[in-house]
């Protein structure tokens, strides 16, 4: 299998992961911990931001998180909490890859682009890896984390519009699919930039090469 297709391959399951226990048990993942913080609206919103900053590092749903955030607090609490509990979690993973993997920097992937940073933030598993990635790799923190705060605004600001708009209806149904949507899309802007990539790279070399020694 190729690199883009074990790629493809691992973000659908990475998918499914949120809508296969809801089919099975009527649940969705994180559901019951957060409903533990239902009767108080702060401790809900951090409940959920504390989970944000894990995915980083756990396998947590961030979108079906964003979703239930929004739905219980609200559009504009929803976008604030997912937010910062994505940009936060992001920044430690930065810090983590330049902290504890620098050293294996001979054996990681290049140095991310910024689109691609900015693209992959609803991308389960692949944002992560860039985060990692780009700290190992000593990315500008500065470039990382304005990637970073747009991309997770735009993710923050579409999961609280779905989890505000529907939950409340109880349209449960929506709410999985619309979540599922984002990352597609995302993986389709990453496929077309490392299309693109791939291709002003193989143009460069063939120009070198047609040039006389």
């Amino acid at each position: 299998m190729s690199g883009p297709l074990r790629t493809t391959f691992v973000i659908i399951v990475a998918l499914l992961v949120p809508i296969v226990p809801y089919v099975i048990i009527g649940e969705l993942p994180g559901e019951q911990w957060l409903s533990s913080a239902d009767d108080d609206a702060f401790a809900f919103g951090a409940t959920g931001a504390a989970l944000l900053v894990a995915d980083v590092l756990l396998p947590i749903p961030s979108s079906i998180v964003g979703t239930l955030l929004a739905g219980r607090l609200g559009f504009i609490s929803g976008i604030l909490w997912t937010w910062s509990g994505l940009c936060i979690g992001h920044i430690i993973g930065y810090g983590v890859g330049r902290t504890l993997l620098s050293g294996a920097r001979a054996h990681l992937p290049e140095t991310p682009t910024l689109l691609a940073v900015l693209v992959s933030r609803s991308l389960p598993i692949l944002a992560e890896a860039l985060t990692l990635t780009a700290g190992a790799t000593r990315m500008s923190f500065a470039g990382f984390t304005g990637a970073c705060l747009i991309g997770n605004f735009v993710y923050a600001f579409l999961l609280a519009a779905n989890g505000a708009a529907l939950i409340p209806d109880g349209l449960v149904g929506p709410v999985l699919v619309i979540p599922a949507l984002l990352p597609a899309a995302g993986l389709w802007l990453w496929w077309r930039h490392r299309t693109r990539l791939a291709t002003t790279r193989g143009n460069g070399r063939s120009q070198q090469s047609e040039k006389p020694g």
